[in-house]
């Protein structure tokens, strides 16, 4: 395969994607349309901009942020200790300066004899291996590539509902059943009566819902089929019971009556770990979800596995497209990296782009692939984007505990059964390693 190799974007993604191929003594030239050209979201002139929170979530390794971060040093990662030498005063996580750990990125990089930072805007997709970085605002020539390239229209979310774990959920009061009877009964069924519904409603209608940026707001409009819940509320009483929460065609089982109102999950991922709150859109703030959500019956001590969310973000329907070692199925010298893949979340997306990165490189090399377990989060965050069976139904996945395999053991305390997850996973990947004899870098 031509060793010519090209990564475009110098974000997060970009920038691991380059670095890892250049520590493989593989020439890379990178390309970032800043400072020539900004996205309505970028500011900086720096590489990986952090452009809303300066926080790369939990530190500790029994946690999905903490657990993804301590696989992502074991493959090498760039940013990770770039983020521990910049950090600043946030509790247990992991917040960093954003300028002070931009500079140090991008000095690292510029610094580096085998990468070539090239400046502007790339309008077409370049000879030889490419991993294509260009973030979730891809706009102008670049995203018209892309949709060229995937013969299909980049999508565009709006709103996404939360999603929770099944094993938070409190049974006793749910039921198993599809509307009508129709289908195998594959939703939970999380039934309201009426003060329950009123009071529910009120607390929509109340919550303190997140500011949208300008150019999240237009022209990106919010579509009808996908209008956040609390404004569903606000338009009247009944109008969720028309909507997401009809109760037609459903039968308590507890009762052997229809309940006043519904609030139905949907299985998220194949193992039926996960499941999100169908209809459910939303804009509220992350604390008041978990306020007024915990509200419905069943999910009093829901543990959130992502909360919902609304802002513009372009991905790629990456399960269609896809292998899990991030190159395309139709043409396997490109690679994509990032949040246009579909993870969500800063070091999500970095994680992505060392993936593409080794996973470049050993192309190259003619060597096996390192396809990391699935037990791991990184492999299984790989896995979610790349899984035929969520094509139809993408949307954005960030790292949780949820989307690991099963134990196959019940353990009750929260941080000694992340604790398990965590170390199952660093046994897991360190033996993936040492298999196909890439290196721990930690």
């Amino acid at each position: 395969m031509n060793a010519d190799v090209s990564v475009i974007g110098a974000g997060l993604a970009g920038c691991e994607a380059a670095w890892r191929l250049a520590q493989e003594g593989i020439p890379v030239r990178l390309y970032e349309m800043k400072p020539e050209k900004y996205s309505p979201a970028h500011k900086y002139s720096g590489f990986a901009e952090l452009v809303c929170s300066n926080s790369l979530k939990a530190a500790r390794l029994e946690s999905a942020a903490g657990l993804l971060k301590y696989e992502m040093e074991m493959l090498g990662s760039l940013t990770v200790p770039c983020a521990k030498e910049n950090s600043v005063d946030a509790g247990g996580a992991l917040a960093v300066d954003r300028e002070r750990f931009s500079d140090s990125v991008t000095a690292k990089i510029m610094a580096h004899p085998l990468i070539e930072v090239i400046s502007g805007e790339v309008t077409e997709i370049p000879d030889g291996v490419v991993i294509i970085a260009t973030g979730p605002l891809t706009s102008g020539k670049a995203a018209e590539e892309i949709h060229r390239l995937c013969s299909s229209e980049l999508s565009f979310y709006d709103a996404a509902a939360p999603i929770v774990s099944y094993d938070s959920l409190d049974m006793e009061k749910v039921f198993f059943a599809s509307r009508y009877d129709r289908g195998d009964a594959d939703y939970i069924n999380c039934p309201m009566n009426r003060e329950e519904y009123e009071a529910f409603r009120e607390e929509l209608v109340r919550g303190e819902r997140v500011q949208l940026h300008d150019f999240e707001t237009h022209p990106f409009k919010v579509y009808e089929g996908c209008m956040p819940i609390e404004e569903l509320a606000s338009r009247g009483v009944d109008t969720m019971r028309f909507g997401p929460m009809k109760p037609v065609g459903m039968t308590d089982p507890r009762t052997g009556r229809r309940p006043w109102a519904v609030v139905q999950l949907r299985r998220e991922n194949r193992e039926g770990t996960l499941f999100n709150l169908v209809g459910f859109q939303t804009n509220l703030k992350f604390g008041e979800q978990k306020r007024i959500f915990s509200m419905i019956p069943g999910l009093e001590n829901a543990e959130f596995m992502r909360y919902g969310v609304m802002h513009r973000n372009t991905f790629i329907n990456s399960p269609e497209l896809l292998n899990a070692d991030l190159s395309m199925r139709k043409d396997s010298r490109i690679f994509f990296a990032g949040q246009i893949t579909g993870v969500e979340g800063y070091m999500e997306s970095a994680a992505s782009g060392i993936i593409a990165g080794i996973s470049a490189a050993r192309r190259i090399k003619a060597l096996e692939p390192l396809i990391l377990p699935k037990d791991t989060m990184i492999g299984a965050l790989c896995r979610y984007v790349s899984d035929p069976y969520n094509s139809g139904k993408f949307q954005p996945m960030g790292a949780n505990m949820g989307i690991l395999p099963d134990l196959g053991v019940r353990i009750k305390d929260k941080r000694e059964k992340y604790s398990a997850y965590a170390q199952r996973a660093v046994e897991s990947l360190k033996h993936e390693m040492e298999r196909v004899g890439y290196e721990d870098n930690r």
